[in-house]
């Protein structure tokens, strides 16, 4: 009887035990697991990754590299030049893993899922353009690998902004939707709508700073959007510097299409250009609402290049 008595007691306590160590709450799916816990997880996740590794060795390895923006920058062209490189395995979509809630609550497992196999001395890298603008993001990024090289490839705020629009415009035409002429959009009540998205994604000092809150800056490395499009080589090669990558892409992998009015690349005899999407005409704006553009655009540029300590050939 007595042992009976003990064993009941000892049970209850072990229960109460267990029932401690329960959390008082479900975590959200947008709640973000600790720095520390987050960075255990990758870790173990790449050493599960490797232990898993096809039989000629390569396995999927979470990104070192990732090209956070912007929107319409350049990105593609970027990651499609980068992956010129035979030490770069390069994701193949947009993953919008840090932004999208529905892909950031299914955790690092399923962003593991999304990355090219790689061999191990090869560079993961993948982009996602909107993650540059998400306030989430840069503290989602850091506490996965605080360590993480981040690319961010610019052009001019204004030539993006018209960008911008051309893409969402075309989008609208091949599925025969009207869509608003871009002047309905710039301007509002005789003004520049500064309530326009397409304008506060090219406040890029506002952005930045978000980002510098994590990640000091020699971790970013900001590619010319522009002199990217007009002369590609030098700025991939301070691409490849920046990622500690051997020099291995060089001038004769670019050439430029007179067609096309860009360059496009050749990767062991085989000549590929971007997608036709690329490079699109923008429509035609009134000068006088371009200079007003150019106006807006003039003091958050300087705040911009005193951020950075260098200054770009814009408007």
């Amino acid at each position: 009887m007595v042992s009976s008595t003990a064993a009941l007691l000892l049970g209850a306590v072990l229960l109460v035990a267990q029932l401690q160590l329960v959390p008082s709450r479900p975590a959200a799916p947008g709640d973000a697991p600790g720095q520390p816990e987050l960075a255990r997880r990758a870790a173990t996740l790449q050493g599960e990754g490797r232990e898993g590794a096809a039989p000629n060795g390569s396995a999927q390895q979470l990104p070192q590299t990732i090209i956070i923006g912007v929107r319409k920058g350049g990105t593609r062209a970027l990651l499609e030049m980068l992956s010129l490189h035979p030490d770069v395995a390069a994701a193949e979509n947009e993953v919008h893993f840090f932004d999208w809630e529905e892909h950031y609550s299914q955790g690092l497992g399923w962003y593991l899922g999304q990355m090219p196999f790689s061999s191990p001395h090869q560079l993961t890298v993948e982009k996602t353009p909107a993650y540059f603008t998400s306030p989430k993001v840069p503290e989602r990024v850091h506490s996965m690998n605080p360590g993480i090289r981040l690319l961010l490839i610019l052009r001019d705020p204004s030539e993006r902004v018209l960008s911008d629009y051309t893409q969402v415009f075309y989008n609208h035409v091949q599925k025969r939707k009207p869509y608003p002429s871009i002047e309905e959009f710039l301007v509002r009540d005789g003004r520049l709508n500064v309530g326009y998205k397409a304008l506060n994604r090219s406040l890029y000092h506002v952005h930045l700073q978000n980002w510098l809150r994590f990640f000091p800056l020699r971790r970013i490395h900001i590619v010319d959007g522009d002199r990217l499009i007009r002369d590609p080589f030098p700025e991939i090669q301070k691409v490849e510097r920046f990622l500690k990558l051997s020099p291995q892409i060089n001038a004769s992998n670019f050439y430029f299409n007179k067609t096309k009015g860009f360059y496009c690349l050749r990767d062991g005899g085989r000549d590929r250009c971007l997608h036709e999407s690329k490079g699109r005409a923008h429509p035609q704006v009134d000068p006088r609402l371009l200079s007003k553009l150019h106006e807006y655009f003039h003091e958050p540029n300087k705040k911009f290049f005193e951020l950075v300590g260098r200054t770009f050939d814009w408007h």
